[in-house]
């Protein structure tokens, strides 16, 4: 998987990759040179005592280190350019994928693993590719080079290279053995403390509310150790590879010097040509430590890379229609045809056998128990699941036929857990409607009853929001983003229990204050409050998924036992009638 994800992004990139192999050819021809010049002036300039030789040689070596270091700095420029922008491009891969999955994708990845694979993993393949451009490409030159001239300078210590090299490998290779599982367990223990953060962040008021402070320490330390250990497992074996380089290393420079001194002794071999020995023989030893460094990178960055394409690969449940129908010939119609849905592997369907029509002007509400299913009736309409049998129809067009922009843009949805983003009032605004005015965002904000505490706060609609919409109440939260739905003016609007964090007099202002503005369209509300939805036209009793009453408050006062529970549990006989 490392393979064909490093080579999809990198296609972009030939002429770069070019440019760093022929600058680190040169770089390394050069740096293969100096050893050589380093024994002629040994032999032919110290030996004898020619100064004049020393110093023109001395120049050529100059000028050869000139042209390695400039080599060298525009490999590691182009190398670094390619890398950030292989990066940069996987992130954004990602990104947009994520985007185009459904909420069972979601789901089924998590946010904390989305958001590791998103920024760890992706790094992690960022820096072997950029490792492998500064050392990778220059480690394969550097030891063919170092061997072909180290033969050529002396053939009868050429046994040493032949095993010297070879045991470093070895010894490598049982290292990295070892080291792989651990990083592949590192990965999945740090989706693990970034799952406990999120969560034990986002819900500090309630851990303190509840004083489970000391519970939630010893989760996150018990996660914490796992990694720790994980970590440290991996890093013992990390540890454990540069010594036993060093260790091959210096006992290989320890050979050289002791058979490389008899040859000369034997007037076999000079003394520039054992001192050029040595730093082949060196060279190519670092050559192999480089490939170790890159070696001690590739496993991690191949976990991390199977991680990431498995989210490159994830087919999302909800797929665009390959010819989408962009018009629609009714306006702000819906239908549910016998609509059910049921989750991959599960044995009883989420939504059963739900049929209704709503036209403009109309209000349709939903009500039932939690964990009946009304929500995931509502997510049906923007195809945030698709169904697994039936049809949903918007303006007399399937669903799964609308192209998706066209959908949405009839769809005005307020979801069940209202989220703002972060920025100001006026931009959280702006993603109903881009260019909405100043006036147009005030009118808004009077219908969803916000007007006021946005006045009040400092710089209006420039007023800070943070992530979340954390720094507001839940009922201010739920006002900004039914006024972010009004904004646009659907067809169509999905109110998701989105009146819950009212208290009783706001939510009559608002739902008087909707009335005008949402008499041309279609209203679909999901409530628990039988107060938010008993004047609508239609309403849909659900329990288990299934519709088990519809009609009008009176009528399912009559005919409906689950709706007169309902209504029980909540008003008293003189309210309810």
């Amino acid at each position: 998987m490392l393979i064909e994800l490093v080579r999809r992004y990198l296609r972009t990139y030939r002429r770069w990759i070019v440019a760093i192999v022929c600058l680190q050819f040169v770089g390394t021809v050069a740096a293969l040179f100096l050893p050589s010049l380093n024994a002629d002036i040994i032999d032919n300039g110290v030996v004898t005592g020619d100064i004049g030789y020393i110093v023109r040689t001395g120049a050529v070596m100059l000028g050869v280190a000139c042209v390695q270091i400039a080599c060298s700095v525009a490999a590691v420029y182009c190398a670094a350019r390619t890398a950030m922008g292989f990066g940069r491009d996987l992130r954004a891969a990602i990104f947009h994928r994520v985007g185009m999955f459904s909420q069972r994708e979601v789901q089924h990845f998590g946010a904390p693993s989305l958001i590791t694979r998103e920024t760890n993993d992706v790094q992690q393949v960022q820096m072997l590719v950029l490792m492998s451009f500064t050392l990778m490409v220059m480690a394969p030159i550097m030891m063919v080079g170092g061997i072909v001239m180290a033969m050529h300078v002396n053939l009868g210590l050429s046994w040493l290279i032949a095993v010297s090299v070879p045991l470093l490998a070895a010894s490598i290779g049982f290292v990295i053995a070892h080291m792989v599982p651990s990083f592949r367990q590192m990965q999945v223990r740090i989706d693990e403390v970034n799952r406990l953060l999120r969560e034990q962040i986002t819900g500090v008021r309630v851990v303190r509310a509840f004083v489970r402070e000391p519970e939630e320490t010893e989760r996150f330390r018990v996660a914490n150790d796992d990694l720790t250990d994980v970590s440290v497992r991996a890093g013992r074996w990390m540890a454990a590879m540069f010594p036993t380089v060093m260790v091959i290393a210096n006992l290989s420079s320890v050979a050289v010097l002791w058979f490389g001194g008899h040859r000369i002794d034997a007037g076999t071999m000079q003394i520039g040509d054992l001192t050029a020995y040595l730093s082949y023989i060196m060279q190519i030893l670092m050559s192999v430590m480089m490939g170790t460094f890159m070696m001690m990178m590739i496993p991690r960055a191949a976990v991390c890379a199977d991680r990431i394409v498995e989210v490159l690969d994830a087919d999302s449940s909800v797929v665009a229609p390959e010819q989408p129908v962009t018009g629609v010939a009714e306006r702000g119609t819906l239908r549910f045809d016998s609509v059910s849905l049921t989750y991959p592997g599960a044995d009883v369907p989420v939504v059963r056998d739900v049929t209704f029509e709503a036209r403009p002007g109309q209000t349709v509400a939903i009500i039932g128990s939690t964990g009946a299913g009304k929500s995931t009736m509502v997510n049906l309409v923007p195809r945030l699941f698709d169904v697994t049998g039936g049809a949903v129809y918007v303006g007399g067009v399937d669903v799964r036929r609308l192209d998706p922009d066209a959908l949405w843009a009839r769809l005005g949805l307020i979801p069940q857990k209202a989220f703002l983003f972060s920025g100001t009032v006026a931009s959280n605004l702006r993603y109903g409607k881009a260019d909405a005015t100043e006036e147009e965002m005030w009118e808004a904000l009077e219908i969803a009853q916000a007007r006021d505490f946005v006045a009040a706060m400092p710089g209006g609609l420039e007023a800070h929001i943070a992530q979340g919409g954390t720094n507001v109440s839940g009922g201010q939260r739920q006002r900004l983003a039914i006024a972010r739905a009004l904004i646009r003016r659907p067809e169509i609007y999905l109110f998701d229990d989105s009146f819950s964090a009212l208290d009783l007099a706001t939510d009559a202002r608002l739902r008087a204050a909707l009335k005008p503005v949402t008499r041309d369209s279609t209203v679909l509300i999901v409530a628990q409050r039988v107060s938010t939805i008993r004047d609508a036209d239609l309403i849909l009793v659900v329990e288990d998924g299934a519709v088990v009453g519809s009609g009008t408050h009176h009528e399912l006062l009559e005919s409906c036992a689950t709706y007169r529970e309902i209504v029980e549990s909540q008003m008293s006989a003189e309210e309810a009638a």
